[in-house]
């Protein structure tokens, strides 16, 4: 009788570096976007952060009062995430201290299971503290849950932020175009300075 198990684990392999191929295979496409200047992608970054910021004070009007007060906000208009066993998710996005962009940032994550399909979202990342918004500029890289902990915000019945997570060191919005995501973790993003 023959073994199946290694003959399976091979099928396996050979399928997930496929799908992996095909997923990352929009990454290599040259687009007219992928030649644009310096200046032009820090225009388009800033047009679609301050889009996604009216969009996140339209879904919750609370949230105009928390930006105000953050040291500094991160955000990701557009993080693409493609999965079908071995998952991705990749955006860029613009840090503002003071209401002046102070930086650009990549994101990225993966997940391995049991999923299939391909979304985009936008990540809001609010610094409250000093001390928080410091560590994150001053590293190499960063990572969700390894660097600092997102409190990721819930709304309540009433409309209204979660007080507690309103008062934590680094507050974190994640929408789709259906409006505010609750109950998403961001754990094991990882977050790099981008050279533009």
């Amino acid at each position: 009788m023959l073994d199946t198990f290694p003959v399976l684990r091979r099928v396996g392999i050979a399928a997930t570096i496929g799908v992996a191929g095909v997923l990352f295979a929009g990454c290599t496409t040259t687009t007219p976007k992928s030649s644009a200047t310096s200046t032009e992608k820090r225009d388009s970054m800033n047009s679609a952060a301050n889009a996604t910021l009216t969009k996140l004070y339209e879904a919750s009007p609370q949230s105009k009062e928390l930006v105000a007060r953050a040291k500094g906000v991160l955000v990701f208009p557009d993080v693409l995430s493609g999965s079908f066993i071995v998952g991705a998710e990749h955006g860029k996005g613009v840090l503002r201290v003071g209401g002046a962009n102070a930086g650009y940032y990549s994101t990225t994550a993966g997940s391995i299971g049991f999923q299939a399909g391909a979304q985009s979202k936008a990540m809001v990342l609010l610094f409250m503290t000093d001390d928080a918004l410091n560590k994150f500029r001053n590293s190499s890289g960063w990572t969700v849950g390894a660097d600092a902990t997102v409190a990721v915000v819930n709304i309540g019945a009433n409309g209204r932020i979660d007080t507690n997570t309103a008062q934590q060191p680094i507050v974190g919005f994640v929408m789709n175009n259906g409006g505010l995501m609750a109950g998403v973790s961001l754990a094991g993003t990882k977050i790099s300075k981008l050279d533009w």
